[in-house]
């Protein structure tokens, strides 16, 4: 569904996203990474918002550059800042991404996702007086309105309690057996663990490791977690600065 090669951004000197291959299918895939690592710009590349310096991505069979409209037709991105119209109904923000869509049927498809994502009953409501979990839980649905093969997701659970947390998550293993394929950055590493499919962890713009949870953290040893590899792989601010970082390692790992 998605082939990245050799894909590169550049913000002046800065090389935020550096020679990135990688291939996903259909799965739930999490790009995993320390703030500034390069995930939400891979994330804008493929989703037609930012242009490549170089290389090249696919998105269901569509170069991201030449086909950037079809890539749209096919996907679907819920950003990390909340994407509702606050002062319109559940229903009437999703109303208008079905419009914006051009969604046949448009009335029945809206009622459809809102359903699904468990919001007829406030659907009449203004957005300003939803909770943080049922506003991430709406952004979904204005998503889900024209049927994507793709849904793209940053942070799709930052900021929620438990409860929303799980409820999200809820949704995403629905959609996942439904077919769909997801992409989505977390730096909640306990939830990449549970639930993706494989996991990729980038670091300075390079994908450091990629595979299954279970893969990389038996590859680590008896007992780890994918917090512990991610230690492994991620260079902190102690070691960018050339101090020794063992100890502070194992002071997080006893946190």
């Amino acid at each position: 569904m998605i082939e990245i090669r050799k894909l590169s951004r550049s913000f002046g000197n800065l090389i935020a996203v550096d020679n990135l291959d990688l291939s996903v299918g259909n799965e739930i895939f999490g790009l995993l990474g320390p703030n500034g690592a390069g995930k939400s710009t891979t994330v804008m590349m493929l989703t037609t918002l930012l242009k490549p310096s170089s290389g090249t991505a696919r998105v269901c069979g569509y170069d991201v550059e030449r086909d950037s409209k079809k890539v749209r037709s096919k996907i679907s991105y819920v950003p990390q800042d909340m994407a509702v119209d606050r002062k319109l109904t559940g229903r009437e923000n999703v109303q208008l991404y079905a419009k914006l869509y051009g969604v046949p049927d448009r009335n029945s498809k809206v009622e459809e996702v809102l359903e699904m994502m468990g919001l007829s009953d406030r659907a009449s409501d203004l957005v300003a007086t939803y909770s943080g979990g049922m506003r991430r839980r709406l952004e979904l649905a204005q998503a889900l309105v024209h049927e994507p093969e793709v849904l793209f997701l940053d942070e799709p659970t930052l900021g929620l309690d438990v409860s929303g947390r799980k409820k999200i998550w809820e949704h995403i293993r629905m959609l996942k057996a439904e077919g769909m394929t997801i992409f989505m950055t977390t730096h909640y590493l306990e939830e990449a663990e549970k639930y993706c499919n494989r996991v990729a962890i980038i670091d300075k713009g390079r994908i450091a490791v990629v595979g299954t949870p279970e893969n990389l953290i038996s590859s680590i040893g008896e007992d780890a977690s994918l917090n512990d590899v991610f230690l492994e792989n991620v260079k902190t601010p102690e070691e960018q600065a050339g101090f020794n970082s063992t100890q502070f390692r194992n002071l997080l790992r006893r946190r």
